[in-house]
């Protein structure tokens, strides 16, 4: 985590710096204690107006009423706000005050607790009641949670001792066998109405009301023209996704040869699907032996094939489960890994 510590007085600079050496991160105190590397500030509430996205995880050594009140105007959401720990200065208590799951809160407070021998405070319910949270289980596992809201009630069936039912075939989330959830093999056996948790890399979830887990394990293997705009090339993977039934939020990477490294468009298809872009040489797209070959892309780019050829690459050698799929400007695979 990149890390940022508030110190407000000259005990809470000494647990700072205590806890900068132990965990990492930048020292941030009032301009009066503020010496070498600590970033002197005269503001808090000015100075986390352009701190607080910029890290993924904030420490302060103040009283949690000011804490609460400096944050208050940059909350967004569970999903996206950053892990807030807020300690006394003595460093009796570490509190986990906000993202404990989802952004990391709870185990930054175990780690600040321990580097100053102080009590870790997690409040968050699963953690007290001892059965596992979905959310933070899920983002353990890698999977993409697709439906927030649903967590909390999976997570409420869990705390008042209730059974939960699973869809979870490849068993993403090493659930197997765990008493507190009864594991469902097929669509036709799901219980619409009861909570749940579905896992799968398809859309093919029975049940509004379940949380939908996806695991990232599809892999985009792409080709296009020079010139291409972003939002092409993406109709073209949402058209062909929603044509199989895949999830966008199952995508691992996106793949594609050397020569589209500088590609403007593909380039923004990767960041805007959250995926980083892979690409791969001639040489090494040419090792695959692939289902579809093509002589048209053997003339242009010195290989055979770059969409299938990259998809493979990319998820392992895994199973290819769409052959390329072409417009007249791009050309796309997938192949998800084992």
């Amino acid at each position: 985590m990149k890390i940022a510590l508030y110190a407000l007085t000259r005990q809470g600079l000494k647990l700072a710096k205590k806890l900068a050496v132990d965990l990492g991160g930048t020292v941030y105190a009032t301009r009066r204690l503020a010496e070498g590397s600590i970033r002197p500030f005269d503001s808090l509430p000015k100075l986390l107006a352009g701190t607080f996205s910029q890290y993924d995880g904030h420490v302060f050594i103040a009283a949690a009423g000011i804490v609460i009140r400096c944050i208050s105007p940059h909350l967004e959401s569970k999903e996206t706000d950053p892990a807030v720990v807020c300690l006394d200065q003595e460093g009796r208590f570490a509190v986990s005050l906000l993202s404990g799951h989802l952004g990391g809160a709870n185990e930054l407070t175990l780690q600040c607790a321990k580097s100053v021998g102080g009590q870790p405070v997690v409040t968050t319910a699963t953690d007290s009641a001892g059965v596992p949270s979905l959310d933070m289980l899920a983002a353990a596992k890698g999977l993409v949670i697709g439906n927030i809201e649903q967590v909390k009630v999976v997570n409420g069936a869990l705390l008042d001792k209730g059974i939960v039912q699973i869809f979870d075939p490849e068993d993403s989330l090493d659930l197997a066998g765990n008493e507190l959830f009864s594991s469902v093999a097929r669509r036709d056996d799901w219980g619409k109405g009861r909570p749940g948790v579905w896992v799968s890399w398809k859309e093919d979830c029975p049940d509004d009301n379940a949380l939908r887990l996806y695991p990232k394990v599809l892999h985009l293997g792409m080709g296009c023209r020079r010139g291409i705009p972003v939002d092409e090339i993406l109709e073209h993977v949402r058209s062909v996704f929603d044509a199989k039934g895949l999830a966008v939020k199952s995508i691992a990477s996106l793949g594609s040869v050397e020569a589209k490294r500088d590609e403007a468009g593909l380039l923004e298809a990767a960041r805007e699907l959250g995926v980083e872009p892979v690409f791969y040489s001639t040489e090494k797209l040419g090792s695959v032996v692939v289902p579809t070959p093509s002589k048209m892309v053997l003339v242009h780019m010195a290989v055979p094939s770059v969409a299938e050829a990259s998809a493979m690459l990319s998820s392992g050698h895994g199973e290819l489960i769409i052959t390329k799929q072409k417009t007249k400007t791009v050309t796309l695979a997938v192949a998800r890994s084992r």
